[in-house]
């Protein structure tokens, strides 16, 4: 099948890249003019492997608006905050035989999608795999070939022929992938381990490998995975492991999987870009407050994340100016 990747960054170029070198048929369309025109430059990608052997991948990418191809399926990799951009602006390609699929971080995105595909074309799902991208046209694969996983399920909770047949094309690219028929706990599951790696890490400005010796690393995880589970009973949702194999995963990633990993949310504050914090610990709190729970340690950590976001982009100059001549 030919797949096109919207959102060409860190991820998305990882997925992209992985599927093009299996021998599939891979578009990439992007937003962010640095990353598409930087792309076009080069005639490519700089792809390497936890820092090792760059090389140039050559990738076809474009702007939405220049993009005229008629691929089975897209991937969906943009921040939550872009989505809705990127959607429409690629609306005029998009047809009623091909299907979306997305590992995105956070919740917000399926309704969005559901503006312009049908649910029996949507498929969710997850990414437990690291990638950073340095600048544009430069990207890092954190891990061995092979390392990382991905859940997918429809939306619709009922596999069909593409679907099966996507998910072939994903394990002959080493994505690894898991069918599953629980679309929220699928989706939910993921957004439980960021809520606790991705929010702590960047709040510490640390890899998950530091974050995981701390002494204090199984407490905090396991209030906010508590926090999160109690929420999910409220809602209905049965996710996909226990609370103690939530922590597992947690641990094993963390210590095993992508020690020297730093988050994708730090990556966006460590840059001063706005980070998805209120699509993960912010969308656990408000779900929570619909079925009358508060998730008080997940509103506070979006808080403390916002507020380090503000301190980060705060002109301390300009301010002490204005108050000396107030």
């Amino acid at each position: 099948m030919k797949y096109t990747v919207l959102g060409a960054g860190a991820m998305g170029l990882r997925v992209g890249v992985l599927l093009q070198e299996a021998g599939f048929d891979v578009d990439f369309v992007d937003t962010w003019a640095p990353e598409v025109e930087t792309i076009k430059k080069q005639g490519g990608v700089y792809a390497s492997r936890d820092g090792l052997n760059r090389h140039l991948v050559p990738i076809n990418i474009s702007f939405p608006e220049d993009y005229n191809g008629d691929p089975d399926v897209y991937i969906a990799f943009t921040k939550q905050m872009g989505l809705a951009e990127m959607l429409e602006r690629s609306s005029h390609f998009f047809k009623d035989h091909q299907y979306i699929v997305s590992g995105m971080n956070g919740m917000g995105h399926i309704e969005k999608f559901d503006q312009y595909f049908a649910k029996d074309k949507v498929i969710g799902g997850t990414a437990l795999i690291g990638t950073v991208l340095n600048k544009p046209g430069d990207v890092d694969f954190i891990g061995k070939a092979g390392a990382g996983s991905m859940h997918l399920a429809n939306q619709t909770e009922q596999p069909d022929e593409t679907t099966h047949q996507i998910v072939a094309d994903f394990k002959k690219a080493n994505l690894n992938p898991t069918l599953t028929t629980n679309f929220m706990g699928t989706l939910l599951s993921k957004i439980i381990f960021n809520s606790v790696v991705n929010t702590l890490c960047t709040m510490m400005k640390i890899p998950m490998g530091e974050f995981i010796q701390s002494p204090t690393a199984e407490k905090l995880s396991r209030q906010l995975i508590n926090e999160a589970y109690d929420v999910c009973e409220r809602e209905g949702i049965n996710l996909l492991s226990t609370r103690e194999e939530e922590w597992e995963t947690v641990k094993y990633v963390s210590e095993v999987g992508n020690p020297l990993h730093y988050p994708s949310m730090y990556q966006d504050f460590s840059k001063g870009r706005p980070t998805e914090v209120d699509y993960i610990n912010g969308y656990i709190y408000d779900l929570g407050v619909k079925n009358h729970y508060e998730a008080k340690t997940h509103d506070f950590l979006r808080n403390l994340v916002h507020l380090a976001e503000f301190a980060g982009n705060f002109d301390l100059a300009s301010y002490v100016e204005s108050v000396q001549n107030s």
